[in-house]
Formats: C-alpha cells, sequence, structure tokens
C-alpha cells in the first residue's frame, strides 16, 4: 500500500521514518523530548547556526520581508545580488558561468531534461541519486547504466551509445556524482574524462556532498581529483555545506546562457527569495575565508573513521565526509539496535534499509560535521562498540522491536 519505502509507515512513522528533531540545528538536538547526539545532518561545515548566517539571515528577511523579488527572474524578479552569487560561484568552481536554481532535487532533473533531446543518449552510474533518476524517466531517447564506479563497464555503455548516436544524429551525456551520498565513494572523475580520448561524450557532475567539501579549497570534487577544466557542466546543492536552500550549475557560458532560456521550471518559477539570497552570499563568503571550518570538519572524519574501523566495523569505500556502517541483519534488527542507539545511548543516526541497499544489510550513515567535537567521536565509538557487540550476540533477534 505505502510502496517500497512507506510500507511499514503504520509503526515507523514519526519514530524511524519522518522523525522530529527539535531545537537549534547542531550536533545535539532533542528527540523525543531527550537530547540526542545527532549524525544526520549534512550541516558539513556548520554555517547552519554560526552567528554571522544567522545575523544575515535575520537582516535581509527584515529589509527585504520574504516577497522581494516578485516573480519570475526572467520576467521580474532579478536582482543584482542573484548575479552577484552566479558570478562568484561560477570563478570558485572554475567555470565562466552559473545559474542559480531553487531547488537542489528539482534543478537536476530540470538540467537533465533541458540539455538532451530524444536523439542523444544518456549513460549513467548504476547509484545515481534519485534526482537523476528521475530526470532520466523524462528523457524520451535511450539509456545505458553502467555498474558503479565500474570504469570497463562504463566504457562498454559508453561504446553502445556511440553506435546508437552514429544512428540518431545526437550526442552522449555521462552523468556521475562527485560523492556518493550514501557509500561515501568518491566518482571517477577522472577516470571518466580519461576516456574522452576515445568517446565522444559531455560529462554532467552532481557535486551535491562534494561542494564546499571537497579539493584544497572546497571547489569540490573536480577540484580534488585535479580536473576542474574538464567537467563540462558541474552542479551543486546548497543544502549540505552551505546549509541553506536551492541549487547552482555552472559550465561555459554558451550553456549556461542555454539553460537559462530553456529550462522550464526555472523560467516559470518565481526567483530565489532575497532572505535566502543574501544569506547564502554569507555562506558562501564563510566557506571561502574560514577554511579552519573545513579543517575541523576532516579532523572530525578523520578520528570517527579510524575509530569505526578499530573497533572492526565496516565502513565500505568512503574516501569523503559520509561515513557509512555496514552490519549483517534484517529489518527488525535493524530497528531493534536503531532503536537501542537511541534511547539507551542518545545517539541519533540515520538507518538504511533494504531496498535502498540490499537484503540482509543494515546501513547506519552517519555525517560528521565542523560542529561534532572529538568527545562527541569518543561517545559515538563507545556506544557502536556495545551495540556492536550485542549484535554479534543475538541480542536484537531477542529483544525485536517495532515503536
Amino acid at each position: 500500500m505505502g510502496g517500497p519505502l512507506g510500507q511499514h509507515q503504520e509503526w515507523s512513522h514519526g519514530y524511524f521514518s519522518y522523525p522530529r528533531l527539535e531545537g537549534d540545528i547542531g550536533p545535539h538536538m532533542q528527540f523525543n523530548g531527550k537530547e540526542h547526539l545527532v549524525w544526520s545532518l549534512n550541516n558539513y561545515l556548520g554555517l547552519a547556526n554560526h552567528p554571522e548566517v544567522r545575523a544575515a539571515d535575520t537582516q535581509a528577511a527584515a529589509d527585504y520581508g520574504m516577497a522581494y523579488p516578485m516573480g519570475a527572474r526572467m520576467m521580474s524578479g532579478n536582482s543584482v545580488h542573484h548575479e552577484e552569487l552566479e558570478t562568484s560561484l561560477a570563478e570558485f568552481v572554475g567555470k565562466p558561468d552559473a545559474f542559480l536554481l531553487n531547488y537542489g532535487y528539482q534543478g537536476m532533473i530540470s538540467i537533465i531534461d533541458s540539455l538532451v533531446n530524444r536523439n542523444d543518449v544518456i549513460v549513467y552510474d548504476g547509484e545515481s541519486h534519485a534526482c537523476i533518476i528521475d530526470g532520466l524517466r523524462m528523457h524520451m531517447g535511450k539509456r545505458f547504466v553502467y555498474r558503479h564506479n565500474d570504469m570497463a563497464s562504463c566504457e562498454k555503455q559508453l561504446e553502445h551509445a556511440t553506435r546508437l548516436v552514429e544512428q540518431t544524429g545526437g550526442g552522449i551525456l555521462l552523468i556521475t556524482e562527485g560523492v556518493f551520498g550514501m557509500s561515501g565513494a568518491q566518482g571517477k572523475l577522472k577516470e571518466i574524462i580519461a576516456l574522452k580520448s576515445k568517446y565522444n561524450f559531455r560529462i554532467l557532475v552532481d557535486d551535491a556532498h562534494g561542494f564546499g567539501t571537497m579539493g584544497k579549497t572546497g571547489a569540490g570534487t573536480h577540484e580534488e581529483q585535479d580536473c576542474i577544466d574538464e567537467v563540462d557542466v558541474y552542479f551543486a546543492t546548497f543544502a549540505k555545506s552551505m546549509a541553506g536552500i536551492g541549487a547552482f550549475v555552472a559550465g561555459e557560458k554558451q550553456v549556461i546562457d542555454y539553460l537559462r532560456y530553456n529550462m522550464r521550471s526555472q523560467i516559470f518559477a518565481k526567483a530565489l527569495p532575497m532572505p535566502m539570497v543574501l544569506g547564502l552570499k554569507k555562506r558562501f563568503e564563510l566557506l571561502k575565508t574560514q577554511p579552519q571550518l573545513r579543517k575541523k570538519l576532516w579532523q572530525i572524519t578523520a578520528a570517527l573513521q579510524s575509530g569505526l574501523k578499530e573497533r572492526g566495523f565496516d565502513i565500505g569505500v568512503t574516501n569523503t565526509m559520509v561515513t557509512p556502517v555496514f552490519l549483517k541483519g534484517n529489518l527488525y534488527e535493524a530497528t531493534s539496535l536503531t532503536r537501542d542507539l537511541r534511547e539507551n545511548y542518545g545517539i541519533f543516526c540515520s538507518i538504511v534499509i533494504y531496498p535502498v541497499i540490499p537484503k540482509g544489510l543494515i546501513l547506519l550513515r552517519l555525517i560528521p560535521t565542523a560542529a561534532h567535537s572529538l568527545e562527541d567521536v569518543q561517545r559515538t565509538l563507545d556506544a557502536y562498540s556495545e551495540m556492536g557487540e550485542k549484535l554479534k550476540a543475538g541480542h536484537y533477534k531477542e529483544n525485536m522491536t517495532t515503536v
């Protein structure tokens, strides 16, 4: 009745799904009336509650209200602040131009819809985010999926795509992510780009998790892998490292101008309100001028991931701040151990089960941030050690629960 994600809603709603975290955004929040140490917020640089950010948001709301500018940007909703933010974002990620988008999820769907037609072919990674998958569903042409980060599979699909476009007269768009949000693995951008010597395609990178966190300056995963110039279209959201809302797409001016005049979800949508834009400008300023925030993020990440590995936990192939913990167990063990972590240890992290991951596996995803402390890490490692021993001993099979 509820679909693959909603079939357990009668007992999971409000606890495992749609939980309510209350209080100031940060590592310590209230859940079910108790203080919890939270590892579920993509507030990578800790900007959500930064005093300068709060002040900028407040002042902008007082000066402009939430309605200004009124209308879609193409008609009456443009402003110098929107344009300045675009210019500075493009420069930061190493592209000639950028275009602001109202939402990340809808933005990616609309980019795909705008960039390709029925004669074009899309090649994409098998673990692409849902926004990419939904964008693909709108594509009226062919698409080929390659096994996650598997370059042999990727090249095979590029061969299929090349033969097809020779018949249709279209082009090939390859889509991958800079940082995969579940596994924490980086997309193999450099290796994919190397295939351009054999195949004619353009690459679109969804770097929602990489922007602000990866690379020497935080410009993104393409900076981390030293391939800024070779990424044709770069996309990132403001919902993670910038702790805001909205997104942007960057690339050659001709491509961005095309998107400005062809992305229907933006052409016919009201512009981002001024408080959001001015708040984003402040967030972006801090992202660029306070590298200590990114340094702290990686300090916490290193301590958390090394501690988990030392205790025998499987954190997969992550080479980013996203920290998955893979455990063996069924749905009821997953809910029991998650409830134990929350109720008895005050540890709140996201739980992921089938159909998002294979049956028989439990994924607890931890998101370290610059706002966490080393004490937070130690408290979590101690709790996970005890939880892991209980799982091995079959404790959660004996104490299965559904809230």
